[in-house]
């Protein structure tokens, strides 16, 4: 089920928070919670039903591990250490998320390598398990390290399956989520958070209907036709996937966030403006920033103790291999290991020129970095390798350059080689799509994020209406629903 859908906005959302808030308001906190995990559950379940034993036996094989490593030190000396019990849990987990992830691509590989013919497996990915296996590593590793305090496993089961995050994040921490459910004054309704909840899905939903689909388009026609990208088809093929993604998983998060503010639940924030970002360890603080606190503490942390000595060459050593990993569990390709490497050497070099203490202006610092990062979101969509590189030839000049055909009266340009024509249809763009590049990038530029907006605004006739535009006009543009971009990832 998709939040840009009617059948969850008029029926599965309404129905729950009112079911939800009922039995609350009869003081019936475990069936109130049961609810919500059956709720979420049924939601996860609309896609393909086939899937639920796999979560379910996720959560329960989990939380299982994760007791036995917290109460290990309480009872009764067991036959296994601890250290086997935890290694026994991590590999369970990266296996489950290899075989559905990745064994098309090592076969794949292998194939190329040996000139093997090995079949591929084409294993359908179950929605969200990058999201709740990760999650659940995370619980592992703190249970381990004796950070696991809470251990109730309906609380457990909501944390891992709580819907709003559930196929595309925000990544939680239990620590953070388990206690929320039990507190006391989140078990009435809060018309404040209802409303900037609603506020905040609104704003989420503009994003994904008018600004990510709109982008879509031009995005997917661009990387279908690489080669015959010249210069300004390129940079927009580019450009709209740089601000489709933003508009996309920003938006899911923002309606995520929004509903769990419904049920007075906070969910962390996941952006912050990133396209702000004047470096690239900037960025990493404003992009995807639960994913950020997970590479550094879960990643990056390990991999610079493992040096044995901490110093500065050794963690940018750790800094790069974090994003290497990290990209490579965004997606099975070597496309999505080169984005890895690219952020990774990114970051090395911003916290080299930190290091000396090297000045840059602001704005120079922010046009090196968001070109970088557009460039390197060619390697993250690019079906293959060689179409990533027809784009950024397209994108460098060489693939030449065409204009518009009023411009072919300046002799200027036609003695440069420069040709004239239907300068965008490769890309069955028009004069709206360079508008919508430019719109876009002083939306994300120059206003305030929608976190920012949410947060801040008060009721007012004024806002009221905005708000009522904005949500009429998605609703009206919702004739085709589309998919999140990572909604099955």
């Amino acid at each position: 089920m998709l939040f840009n859908s009617f059948e969850f906005m008029l029926l599965f959302l309404p129905v729950t928070l009112a079911v939800y808030f009922l039995l609350l308001r009869k003081r019936m906190t475990i069936a109130a919670k049961s609810w919500l995990l059956f709720a979420s559950l049924f939601f996860y379940s609309w896609w393909n039903v086939k899937y639920l034993p796999l979560i379910l036996g996720s959560i329960l094989f989990n939380y299982t591990i994760g007791g036995l490593l917290a109460e290990y030190d309480n009872t009764a000396k067991l036959t296994v250490s601890k250290k086997t019990i935890f290694v026994t849990g991590i590999i369970a987990n990266i296996a489950l998320l290899c075989w559905f992830k990745y064994m098309d691509f090592f076969i794949g590989s292998a194939n190329g390598i040996l000139g093997s013919q090995i079949p591929l497996l084409k294993i359908v990915l179950p929605l969200g398990i990058s999201f709740f296996t990760i999650t659940q590593i995370a619980f592992l590793v703190d249970a381990y390290e004796g950070l696991v305090e809470e251990r109730n496993l309906l609380n457990y089961a909501l944390f891992v399956t709580f819907f709003p995050h559930l196929l595309a994040g925000p990544i939680l921490h239990h620590s953070d989520m388990m206690p929320q459910f039990d507190r006391l004054r989140n078990k009435v309704v809060s018309w404040k958070n209802l409303y900037l909840g609603l506020t905040l899905f609104f704003l989420g939903l503009f994003k994904k209907v008018i600004l990510a689909d709109t982008f879509s388009v031009w995005a997917s026609t661009g990387f279908e036709t690489t080669q015959q990208l010249t210069l300004i088809p390129a940079w927009l093929t580019s450009l709209s996937y740089t601000f489709q993604l933003y508009f996309d998983f920003s938006g899911y998060s923002d309606m995520a966030v929004g509903i769990g503010w419904m049920f007075n639940i906070s969910l962390p924030i996941n952006f912050n403006s990133p396209y702000k970002a004047t470096g690239m360890v900037d960025f990493w603080k404003r992009w995807h920033i639960t994913l950020t606190d997970f590479i550094t503490t879960y990643l990056y942390t390990p991999i610079l103790r493992a040096f044995g000595k901490i110093t500065f060459t050794n963690s940018l050593v750790a800094i790069f291999l974090a994003m290497l990993i990290s990209g490579f569990w965004h997606g099975a390709g070597w496309n999505f290991i080169i984005w890895g490497g690219m952020h990774g050497a990114g970051l090395v070099v911003n916290h080299l020129w930190k290091k000396k203490k090297l000045k840059m202006p602001a704005w120079l610092g922010w046009l090196i970095t968001f070109n970088f990062v557009n460039i390197s979101f060619v390697f993250f969509r690019t079906k293959s390798l060689e179409g990533a590189g027809h784009i950024l030839k397209g994108m460098a000049g060489f693939n030449g350059i065409m204009l518009h055909k009023s411009l072919e009266k300046f002799t200027v340009l036609r003695d440069a080689g420069i040709t004239f024509g239907k300068w965008l249809d490769a890309i069955k763009g028009s004069d709206e799509t360079w508008i919508m590049a430019l719109i876009a990038m002083a939306i994300v530029v120059f206003f305030k994020n929608t976190i920012e907006i949410a947060s801040r605004v008060r009721p007012s006739l004024g806002w009221l209406t905005l708000l009522l535009v904005i949500s009429f006009w998605s609703l009206l543009d919702m004739s085709k629903v589309s998919e999140f971009l990572y909604f099955q990832f």
